[in-house]
């Protein structure tokens, strides 16, 4: 009997490849069939068979990157969002908004990877859609997560939710381009501590 291939991951691998590709190189530019079907062990006819461009592959593998990010980020989310009576609100804050620094190798990984996609964004629009709905999402759960901690008493009844979640992703971003631009100048002890600090200061 032929082997049956289950098509849909079959494109997550090749975006996979994609992705390695691209973390290798430092830029999508490398991120060609030919490199991307040697990487995935296909051929490039077998590549074309499940994207109908090179424009579809990029684009489905920047948003298998961002599922991945999101879904991992909204589960640290939602027990501040649907929170229990005893639930260390201060804690779970600071592990959720952790979980968006490159504080490891992965998340390192990953942040490099999608300021590789949102640099090409500039200058292919395909991209952009994907990296406006991610940064806007991150936008909107700080958002809420603040509204939650404000409702619950965690942080004061005039903290403007709306403006305090522009800063705190203007924090995460600055943070994480420095750290990736700059490895090792940016320590993640470091990222730490200023995430704290910015914490501290929303609770007084």
């Amino acid at each position: 009997m032929p082997k049956i291939v289950d098509a849909q991951a079959r494109r997550r691998e090749v975006a996979q490849a994609v992705q390695r590709v691209v973390s290798r190189a430092g830029s999508l530019e490398a991120a060609s069939l030919r490199n991307v079907a040697a990487e995935a062990g296909l051929a490039i006819g077998s590549v074309r068979h499940y994207f109908t461009d090179h424009t579809e592959l990029l684009t489905f593998a920047m948003e298998d990157l961002g599922r991945r990010i999101g879904r991992r980020v909204r589960e640290r989310a939602e027990p501040l969002l649907h929170p229990a009576v005893d639930l260390d609100r201060r804690a779970l804050t600071e592990e959720l908004f952790a979980e968006l620094l490159p504080l490891d190798d992965t998340r390192h990984q990953e942040a490099a990877l999608w300021l590789a996609f949102t640099t090409a964004a500039r200058t292919r629009p395909e991209l952009r859609p994907c990296a406006r709905e991610l940064q806007e999402g991150l936008r909107t759960l700080i958002g809420q997560v603040l509204a939650e901690a404000r409702r619950m008493g965690g942080v004061p009844q005039r903290l403007d939710a709306e403006l305090e979640s522009l800063r705190l992703a203007a924090l995460l971003d600055g943070l994480t381009l420095q750290a990736v631009l700059y490895p090792g100048l940016v320590t993640a002890t470091e990222m730490r501590r200023v995430l704290r600090r910015q914490l501290d200061q929303l609770t007084r």
